[in-house]
């Protein structure tokens, strides 16, 4: 069994992979060491378990499409005074099999037993289907 978990996040605002890679890149610049990170107020009880292995698996348009590994997690205190963590990404986007996701708040943790494998690099630049077909085959369980 691994000793690592991931977690899943919804991209609010992605309309795909290559969306969400350009938010990043224009927003990493801001940070010195120039890696994209993710800043929620809930700090994971498991960080352990995260920074052993695990990554962000990005649900964009209610489906699982990409991933990203985990590299650390940073104390952020806001304009506001409130301590949050900066879930710092390693900037390469990982496309994985899409897998149907309903829509939830904040983070969760995902098992790697239920995460979707990724994809093969040379259907990583495969034309992405259309994302009525997409959900519709992952629900049938054929993605």
């Amino acid at each position: 069994m691994d000793n690592y978990v991931n977690l899943i996040k919804l991209s609010v605002g992605s309309e795909s992979v290559d969306s969400l890679a350009e938010w990043q890149e224009g927003h990493r610049q801001q940070f010195d060491d120039g890696l994209p990170r993710h800043i929620t107020r809930m700090w994971p009880k498991r960080e352990s378990e995260i920074l052993d292995g695990g990554s962000i698996y990005w649900v964009i348009r209610g489906t699982i499409q990409c991933r990203q590994r985990i590299l650390r997690l940073d104390e952020v205190i806001g304009q506001d005074g409130i301590r949050r963590c900066a879930i710092v990404l390693d900037p390469e986007l990982h496309r994985t099999q899409s897998a149907q996701k309903r829509p939830f708040q904040g983070w969760r943790y995902l098992k790697p037993e239920d995460s979707p494998p990724d994809l093969p690099k040379e259907r990583e630049q495969d034309d992405a289907l259309p994302d009525e077909l997409n959900r519709a085959l992952a629900e049938i369980g054929v993605l």
